[in-house]
């Protein structure tokens, strides 16, 4: 704790801080429960996409023996050419939001090739959406857990150290001058008695 001077323009100085801390601290507050709803519903939204991942992968199980056909379905029939992604703001804090994705389908015959593999590589496409939104919603929850830590950090600072050493010192400091003042008032009385004696 760094030692504070005990004088009134130093009074001023550690009430002027405490005020500040004081009108800081709930906004941190709002701040640090915001975050903390907001990381519940990007948690959610994992959840949710996890959840319609598995359903569409139990979908494919009921057909997924038609991928076995020799040189139907190749590795490189569906790409990701590109993930877009926009920028949002929650609290303060800057977060990728997921737009979508750009395939590039391979061409293919038409008249040559089974039915099923439109609805194959459209089933694909969504599962791979899936799990780029997946991968983003999770770059936003580690990004707000950043934060969240850093708020409750500065939420503790204030609430647990800085308002409590400052009223501290602003009672050290109020003692002293009191006691110096109590001081002042005993030595004038003490003289004035004194200038009396020595008049009579």
């Amino acid at each position: 704790m760094a030692k504070i001077k005990l004088t009134k323009n130093e009074l001023k100085k550690q009430k002027d801080s405490l005020k500040m801390y004081k009108r800081y601290l709930p906004t941190l507050m709002l701040k640090k429960q915001q975050l903390q709803g907001e990381i519940r519903l990007t948690e959610m939204r994992i959840k949710e996409l996890h959840t319609e991942k598995y359903l569409l992968d139990e979908s494919f199980k009921t057909w997924i023996g038609v991928f076995s056909e020799l040189g139907v379905f190749t590795a490189d029939m569906l790409s990701v050419v590109g993930v877009k992604t926009g920028k949002g703001n929650i609290a303060g804090v800057s977060i990728p939001v997921f737009e979508g994705a750009e395939f590039k389908i391979s061409d293919y015959d038409l008249v040559n090739t089974p039915l099923w593999l439109d609805l194959a590589v459209e089933k694909m496409k969504q599962a791979i959406l899936l799990d780029l939104e997946a991968e983003v919603v999770e770059e936003q929850r580690k990004l707000l857990d950043r934060e969240l830590r850093i708020t409750t950090q500065r939420v503790n600072l204030f609430e647990k150290i800085k308002i409590p050493e400052t009223k501290d010192n602003i009672k050290k400091i109020q003692v002293y001058l009191g006691d110096q003042q109590t001081s002042a008032v005993v030595r004038g009385k003490i003289a004035k008695a004194g200038l009396e004696k020595a008049a009579t």
